[in-house]
C-alpha cells in the first residue's frame, strides 16, 4: 500500500515561543496509508535517505479507526530522522504523526538553549498535537482519539514522561546529584555554561520551574523507547514505580553515547510494565536514524557510521516489526 505525507504547523496557544513574541510552534509531519496510485517523492532531507511518499494524498479508508502513533525525535533533530519508522508503520496501517520540538530542533534557524534545557515542553508538545484539530481535517479519515507514543533518545525521555515518569532532576541543574560527564549535547557542548543566562527570560523561567510537574497524557496507551539517553537519570524511582502501561525499550548493545547500562538498565530496572530489548552485533545509538545522503556524510558523518556488519535497514525493520505488533 503507498504511503501518504502532509506537513504543515499549528501553534499552542497555551504556551510561548522561546523568545516569548509568538504562540508555541508546533510544526508536524504525517505518514499513513493511501489507496491513491499517483506519482512518489521523496522528502526534501537534506541529511536523510527517505522513501518515497505521496504527497498530499487522500487517506484509505477501513472499517475502524486507523491506529496512531506520535513521535518524538532526538536531541536537535527533526521529523525525518524518525521517518524509516514513520513510513514502516503507515505502511502496516497507522498514522505516524511527529513534530518539531521548539527549540531542540534542527527545522529551525537556530537551537535554543532553552529547548535543550526543558525537556519536559516535549511531552506537552505531543500532548497539544493530540488535541489540536487542524492534522485531522487536514488528514481526513477516522483515526483513533487515543495515541501510542514511539521516541529516540530524548524522544524517548519525551515518552516516558507520557507514561508517568516525573522529573527529580533536569540533567544538567547544579543540585542533580548524577553529574553529567559532558556539558552538553553534540548540538550544544556549552549548554550548562547557558542555564545562568536564561534566568531573565521568564518564559523560561515558567517552564524551568515546573519540571517537577506531572506531564502524563491517558490518552497515551503504550511506549516505544528507542536508546534512551542519560536525561532518564534524572526521574524520580517513585514516579517509575507507579508506571502500569506497557513500555518496550530498545538499546544498542554498542551504544556508547547513550549505554545500556546505565540507561536501558535504569528504566529496565525501575519499571515493572517495561520489556527491555538489547539489539546485538555492534548497535550503536545513531544505527537508530536513517541512512545518510551525501550531503549529511560530508556534514555530519559520526551519525552515519556504522560498525562493520551492522545494516540500518535490517535494523529498522526489526525494530517497526516489533512496534507493530507491541501497538496491536
Amino acid at each position: 500500500m503507498p504511503v501518504g505525507f502532509q506537513e504543515s504547523i499549528c501553534f499552542d496557544k497555551t504556551r510561548k515561543s522561546w523568545d516569548g513574541k509568538s504562540a508555541r510552534p508546533l510544526s508536524w509531519a504525517a505518514w499513513y496509508p493511501t489507496s491513491e496510485q499517483a506519482p512518489q517523492t521523496e522528502l526534501n532531507s537534506p541529511w536523510f535517505v527517505t522513501q518515497p511518499v505521496v504527497r498530499n494524498a487522500a487517506i484509505a479508508t477501513f472499517d475502524k479507526p486507523l491506529p496512531l502513533v506520535l513521535l518524538s525525535h532526538g536531541s536537535g533533530a527533526s521529523t525525518h530522522a524518525l521517518e524509516w519508522l514513520a513510513h514502516r508503520l503507515a505502511k502496516r496501517g497507522f498514522v505516524a504523526l511527529a513534530v518539531n520540538h521548539h527549540g531542540h530542533t534542527g527545522e529551525e534557524k537556530e537551537y535554543r538553549a532553552e529547548g535543550f534545557l526543558c525537556l519536559w515542553e516535549r511531552a506537552r508538545d505531543l500532548s497539544a498535537l493530540l488535541s489540536e484539530p487542524s492534522w485531522r481535517q487536514a488528514i481526513g479519515g477516522d483515526i483513533s482519539t487515543s495515541a501510542n507514543v514511539a521516541g529516540f533518545s530524548a524522544g524517548a525521555y519525551t515518552a516516558m514522561l507520557l507514561m508517568g515518569a516525573r522529573v527529580a532532576y533536569s540533567q544538567f541543574e547544579p543540585d542533580n546529584p548524577e553529574k553529567s560527564a559532558i556539558r552538553g549535547p553534540r548540538e550544544f557542548p556549552d549548554l550548562v555554561d547557558q542555564l545562568p543566562k536564561l534566568q531573565t527570560n521568564p518564559t523560561f523561567r515558567k517552564s524551568w520551574d515546573a519540571r517537577r510537574d506531572d506531564f502524563s497524557d491517558p490518552r497515551f496507551v503504550k511506549a516505544s523507547v528507542i536508546a534512551p539517553g542519560r536525561s532518564v537519570l534524572g526521574f524520580d524511582l517513585n514516579s517509575l514505580s507507579k508506571i502500569t502501561k506497557p513500555i518496550h525499550i530498545f538499546g544498542g548493545d554498542a551504544d556508547t553515547v547513550a549505554p545500556i547500562n546505565p540507561c536501558c538498565a535504569f528504566l529496565s530496572e525501575n519499571v515493572t510494565s517495561s520489556k527491555l530489548e538489547v539489539i546485538k552485533g555492534g548497535v550503536g545509538h545513531y544505527t537508530f536514524l536513517p541512512e545518510g545522503t551525501n550531503e549529511g556524510l560530508r556534514a555530519a558523518p559520526e551519525l552515519f557510521m556504522d560498525e562493520p556488519g551492522v545494516e540500518r535497514e535490517f535494523i529498522h525493520d526489526h525494530v517497526a516489526d516489533k512496534c507493530v505488533e507491541f501497538f496491536k
